[in-house]
């Protein structure tokens, strides 16, 4: 299974599922975090954490442990 914490800088992205539970997942999607939405990896920080992402038209800073509960393709 690849997440979105394994996806390198530079490449795009497609969010498969979005695990979690509860208040967690809500808050990823509530981001714009779906199912089927492409992401391209900006860049990230220095120490990993976090990362920075373009997303339906903006951009979201995502720390590594909402990012590794994000499967993509």
């Amino acid at each position: 299974m690849k997440t979105l914490k394994t996806a390198r800088v530079g490449e795009t992205v497609t969010v498969v599922k979005v695990h979690g539970e509860g208040a967690i997942k809500r808050r990823i999607m509530d981001m714009g975090i779906t199912k089927g939405v492409e992401i391209y990896i900006r860049k990230v920080a220095p120490l990993g954490d976090p990362f920075e992402l373009n997303l339906r038209g903006y951009e979201l800073s995502l720390r590594k442990a909402d990012a590794e509960m994000v499967e993509v393709l």
